[in-house]
């Protein structure tokens, strides 16, 4: 463990033998950190701030904060952080409410500088927001998705696991798995071809979501109707089952 002499660590904090905190950064009581994990200079790590192993929190991040919500009242939540997630300088992520009770980041996401995850948000693994990302509360984020920079997203929005929403548009309603977005008011523009195709996803799978998209975004047809054709129409292989099930649930409606 190499502690930096001017950090401020609390006794009752719990690190890993081999962490390193930088100088001048605070980890606060309760606050956990895993094997490996850095810790750079001017840090702020909390109370209720779960961080695991071999991550990196870069310069002047800060972790496991209150909530910037109201009805929050003191209760006791968390921030959890999986292992090998990177957070850059000056990023913000505040703890849960009794909503949800924490705050969730995946293993392996990239969340750049400036970025903001508010509380009750639940991002799967190797998520990538770019600089200055401003999730609203109780965001939930699909594994792979990647998000532009200087994008707002509203509270309660879903965003489907590998999508790909490019950089300074505004995200009002849920995002289709698989999806490209982009354009001003923002639409789905088709599917995230480059992004699977580096996931190792076969043709043959790009080509029914290809078919399954046009039916959704390109025809004329409402959400409901689509969703019936592509149930009647193409093979129910599981990432089409995914995308009627994300449909299912949403709330908010889909960006068309």
């Amino acid at each position: 463990m190499d502690i930096h002499p001017t950090a401020i660590v609390h006794q009752k904090a719990k690190l890993a033998d081999d962490v390193n905190v930088g100088p001048f950064s605070i980890v606060n009581e309760g606050a956990q950190i895993g094997a490996g994990t850095e810790i750079g200079s001017h840090a702020l790590i909390d109370s209720g701030t779960v961080i695991g192993e071999k991550c990196s929190i870069h310069h002047g991040a800060v972790l496991g904060t209150l909530p910037q919500d109201l009805k929050f009242k003191g209760e006791k939540t968390h921030l959890t952080i999986g292992d090998g997630t990177t957070v850059r300088e000056y990023a913000t992520l505040n703890r849960g409410t009794e909503y949800r009770g924490e705050t969730v980041v995946g293993k392996s996401c990239f969340i750049m500088a400036y970025a903001h995850v508010a509380h009750d948000c639940l991002l799967g693994d190797h998520v990538i927001l770019a600089n200055s990302v401003n999730l609203g509360g109780h965001v939930e984020i699909g594994d792979y998705a990647i998000i532009g920079g200087v994008v707002p997203v509203h509270q309660f929005v879903k965003i489907g696991a590998h999508s790909i929403i490019g950089g300074g548009f505004r995200v009002q309603k849920d995002v289709c798995p698989y999806a490209l977005l982009g354009g001003y008011p923002l639409k789905t523009m088709g599917l995230n071809r480059v992004g699977l195709t580096r996931r190792g996803f076969p043709e043959k799978t790009m080509e029914i979501l290809d078919q399954a998209f046009r039916i959704l975004f390109k025809s004329r047809l409402n959400t409901s109707q689509a969703v019936e054709k592509i149930k009647s129409e193409l093979e129910p292989i599981p990432e089409v089952q995914t995308i009627l099930d994300f449909i299912a649930k949403s709330e908010r409606g889909i960006v068309k």
